[in-house]
């Protein structure tokens, strides 16, 4: 990865109950935010012993290509709209190559 990608490391904890649709909610995203031009990639993981935490993995071109996810209307309505309302917890972190 060059000095300039953004690497967004998110901890995500659904409310009990909640996680197919936190799930089903990542699965929408994940093509959509694939398909801009600043993504680099985009995962989601379940915790092998915590199968209720998840860790989604994203990589961003710059931090424009970042705030251009952020005003998308794909992550206004299924992140902010859908899935956050339904996290226990939530913890982000944004890394640059060193």
């Amino acid at each position: 990865m060059s000095a300039g990608v953004i690497t967004v490391v998110a901890h995500w904890q659904p409310l009990d109950g909640k996680l197919g649709e936190v799930l089903a909610a990542l699965a929408a995203m994940r093509p959509q935010t694939l398909a801009e031009p600043g993504c680099l990639g985009y995962e989601v993981y379940r915790g092998v012993d915590g199968p209720h935490q998840l860790l989604l993995l994203e990589h961003y071109r710059d931090q424009a290509a970042l705030e251009a996810h952020r005003q998308s209307e794909h992550y206004q309505s299924l992140v902010i709209g859908r899935a956050l309302p339904l996290l226990a917890g939530r913890q982000v972190e944004l890394l640059q190559a060193a």
